[in-house]
This record gives structure tokens, C-alpha cells and sequence, in this order.
């Protein structure tokens, strides 16, 4: 679980952050004006990578959150069974299961090379790469 750590005034909309656990893309921040006693609040909407899910936080604007960092990795599938494939990682070898998105499907099969990123301690299958490398 790789991540850094950032002040939440630097986030901007389509970046990334996580949140309640999970990686998220941050889609909407709202900024509040600063009370008389207080410090400016940060309203943040995000959607998780993995799940779909809709997540919401509100913090102060110097505050510092965690912000994951995504590999972006190449590997050719070995084999496809129904939602999964077996790849192996182009530069460490490493064979593991990864789930097939549904826009893949029809473009994933044995020998081709796919884009996947791996964030906090998942992977996931981003891109069928067309042609040979």
C-alpha cells in the first residue's frame, strides 16, 4: 500500500485520493469561505476506482490527506476463463488473476498485452494494447 501525502487545498477535480480505505477520483470540491473563528472547509466528492461507490468528506483546506500512488504496468495474458485472466507481468514475470472490465471482454484474449495499474493492493485492468511492441 503505497501512498503519499498531500495538503487537500492542491487537490483538483479528476485527481486522485483515498477515502475511507478505498482509492477514489475526486470529482467535485467545494471551498467555504473561512468563519470568524475557524479556517476555510473543503467539501470533497469522490468515486471509488474498484467499486462504483460515491464516497464524501468535509475537512479543513490544511489539512493533509493521503493520495495513492498507481503504477501503470504492462502484461501479457496467458489464459481467460470467464471474468478473469492469468497475466504475467512483463518485467518481474509475476503470473496473478486479474478481473476482465466489461468494455475488455471481446478484446482480451491469450498472447495479447494488457495496460493495468496496481493501487493500494489492487490491480486493475485498464487497457487491451493493439500491435505487436
Amino acid at each position: 500500500m503505497t501512498t503519499k501525502s498531500v495538503g487537500a487545498n492542491t487537490l483538483k477535480s479528476g485527481s486522485y485520493l483515498v477515502m475511507e480505505g478505498a482509492a477514489c477520483k475526486v470529482g467535485n470540491i467545494q471551498i467555504s469561505r473561512p468563519g470568524k473563528h475557524g479556517h476555510a472547509k473543503m467539501r470533497i466528492e469522490g468515486v471509488g476506482i474498484l467499486d462504483g461507490k460515491k464516497r464524501i468528506i468535509v475537512l479543513p483546506g490544511h489539512d493533509h490527506v493521503e493520495v495513492p500512488v498507481i503504477e501503470k504496468k504492462t502484461a501479457q495474458v496467458l489464459s481467460v476463463q470467464g471474468n478473469t485472466a492469468n497475466v504475467m507481468d512483463s518485467e518481474t514475470y509475476e503470473t496473478f488473476d486479474i478481473k476482465i472490465p466489461e468494455e475488455l471482454k471481446a478484446d482480451c484474449q491469450a498472447g495479447v498485452n494488457v495496460l493495468y495499474w496496481q493501487v493500494l493492493n489492487d490491480k486493475i485492468m485498464k487497457q487491451v494494447k493493439s500491435g505487436e511492441q
